[in-house]
């Protein structure tokens, strides 16, 4: 909340001026994390707090994690792990994914981050620093195994275990890998991966092993390795498809009416002209569009939800607004100002992202900064923290 708007408006100007409102709950949150750590156990648990926690407020998760025992974080860049380091607990460890671009390497060591080495390139960088400085600099070296994204080829690996002089003045501290398609717990290519992450790891015996991403948790024991590192499960999202979620929910997203109208049968909505009217229908026009996250894929395909009742979708999502047809609700049901829900108990991450052709993870990193936010702190830590 600006402190200056609070003083001048009152406390809820915040909340009243923003066309919607994303409530994020840190006590789901933390049980998820919990839920992770008894699926895991005896293993430990990392947490993926890249893209800035998911959308969801980098700072504020890591705190909650932290106070759930986590002590190990991945982000994606050095950019986040500039902008995180300062805010983490003392003692925690904060990797980055995609290692290291030249020209970093000294930026990285002076935080005290670990970078994830990727290639050949930023292996030597990073050594080449350490031997200048005399010093010993922690890595984690990820192998690929399958994916072909990121990581040393079979080729490259046996290229670096076989002259451990160009690991001179770094000490690995995981070597890790990333798998393809642990979503699909039947899927072939787990098993493929995992037996070549163990020949990976047989060329640099009792490093700590990493292999295992939110879907990997739960594909069992075999792929969890010695540090698991969930992402988008701990906010809220299905780690597996075709299968139950056994996450907690931890975004609801509501969006304000801006306006209502009832039009005749043969009414063209939106831009294009992309929904024509067959009948009379009341339309409400909503507060957020696809610069607040919201596909432009849900243009005639997507809903919001009100007293239970779906609302769909008319003609195409514009920048700033989305039209959804009210015929359902009784006259009055939606004045301005009222909210409709976009993602909560009648609607899943999961459900909207099917409407809009894509997966839960865009969904959630797309959520816009003009919503008020709404954080849900547990409730052992909620007192002095504030609620947004």
């Amino acid at each position: 909340m600006n402190q200056a708007l609070a003083l001048r408006f009152g406390i809820e100007a915040d909340e009243a001026a923003a066309g919607g409102m994303l409530t994020i709950d840190l006590a789901a949150l933390a049980g998820n994390y919990r839920h992770l750590c008894r699926m895991a156990a005896p293993e430990r648990v990392a947490a993926v707090v890249k893209a800035d926690a998911y959308g969801l407020g980098a700072a504020k998760v890591a705190r909650v994690l932290h106070a759930e025992g986590c002590r190990d974080f991945f982000v994606a860049n050095l950019i986040e792990a500039v902008r995180l380091r300062p805010l983490l607990a003392p003692g925690a460890r904060l990797f980055v994914l995609n290692g290291l671009l030249p020209g970093g390497e000294a930026a990285c060591a002076a935080l005290g981050v670990i970078p994830v080495l990727n290639s050949l390139e930023q292996v030597r960088a990073w050594s080449a620093l350490a031997v200048s400085r005399s010093v010993t600099l922690e890595a984690a070296l990820q192998v690929d195994t399958g994916m072909s994204r990121l990581g040393l080829s079979a080729s490259e690996l046996e290229t670096l275990a076989s002259d451990l002089s160009g690991l001179a003045g770094i000490q690995l501290v995981l070597i890790m890998s990333h798998l393809a398609c642990a979503d699909e717990p039947d899927n072939a290519a787990s098993p493929r991966q995992l037996a070549a992450m163990r020949g990976a790891c047989e060329r640099f015996p009792g490093v700590p092993i990493s292999l295992a991403n939110s879907g990997g948790v739960f594909l069992g024991p075999d792929f969890r390795g010695d540090l698991a590192r969930p992402g988008v499960a701990l906010y809220g999202a299905a780690p597996s498809s075709g299968a139950a979620n056994p996450m907690q929910p931890v975004v609801r997203l509501d969006i304000r009416v801006i306006q209502t109208r009832t039009v005749p049968a043969g009414t063209a909505v939106g831009y294009g002209g992309a929904h024509v009217t067959t009948r009379e229908t009341r339309i409400a026009t909503l507060a957020a569009g696809y610069a607040d996250g919201l596909p432009r894929s849900l243009s005639n395909s997507g809903a919001a939800w009100f007293d239970g009742k779906r609302l769909p979708i008319l003609g195409r999502v514009s920048m700033d607004s989305l039209m959804v047809d009210i015929t359902a609700l009784p006259d009055g049901a939606l004045p301005p100002g009222a909210l409709v829900e976009l993602i909560g108990p009648h609607q899943t991450l999961e459900a909207i992202a099917a409407d809009a052709g894509t997966i839960s993870y865009e969904i959630l990193t797309r959520l816009g900064q003009r919503y008020h936010r709404h954080y849900a702190y547990p409730a052992s830590r909620a007192s002095g923290q504030g609620q947004s």
